[in-house]
């Protein structure tokens, strides 16, 4: 009965998922500059902050955020402060010491946790996930549809996400994908860096429509 609605909500958040934004930079840098483990972990913290979007969605508090420039505000101003923080840390990235040779090893320490973090904070502080969501749930999905439908909606938003996510971390933690990066040495960091701080700034800049 739902299958039609269920489809409409894959088909837009494909789209919205595979459009690079902070998520995509987040994943690409871990997994280049931590290796796979890091950059799955990140894929799987990403996902999860999806299910902050959906509960507030489901519980309307999206719409109050919307509709409030002083809340919106600070989500921006909160979310926009994390990524000018991990850019400038990318942009201040130091070349590897003259005696160290091609490393099969990360060159950054991340534990599971602290990868997880990472793409769950980057994620569920978007603002502008938060419209995407509230978009979704008030005018894709019908309000008389099952909260418990909707909440399965949000379960497949999540785990499409962490897949999506986790193809991507396996893609750029490819050994020779990683080596061609690593010539490039902290070159790289800063380039993310400069991505990072860039996203936030236009988050930053961001106007509630």
């Amino acid at each position: 009965m739902y299958w039609a609605e269920f489809f409409t909500v894959a088909l837009i958040h494909l789209l919205a998922v595979a459009s690079p934004g902070p998520d995509f930079a987040i994943v690409v840098r871990e997994s280049v500059g931590a290796g796979r483990r890091a950059g799955i972990f990140t894929a799987l913290g990403v996902g999860c902050g999806i299910f902050v979007h959906v509960t507030y969605s489901l519980l309307g508090i999206g719409l109050i955020v919307s509709q409030s420039i002083v809340l919106f505000n600070a989500l921006k101003w909160l979310a926009a402060a994390y990524l000018l923080y991990i850019g400038f840390k990318a942009l201040r990235a130091k070349p590897a010491a003259a005696n160290t040779g091609e490393s099969e090893q990360p060159r950054l320490e991340r534990s599971p946790r602290a990868a997880f973090m990472t793409g769950f904070v980057t994620n569920g502080l978007n603002p502008k996930a938060t419209l995407f969501f509230l978009s979704l749930f008030t005018v894709v999905i019908n309000p008389h549809t099952p909260l418990l439908v909707q909440a399965g909606y949000g379960v497949y938003l999540a785990a499409a996400t962490s897949v999506w996510f986790c193809l991507v971390a396996m893609l750029f933690s490819q050994q020779r994908v990683r080596a061609g990066f690593a010539r490039l040495g902290h070159w790289f960091d800063r380039a993310m860096g400069v991505v990072l701080v860039g996203l936030g700034i236009k988050l930053a800049l961001t106007e509630m429509h």
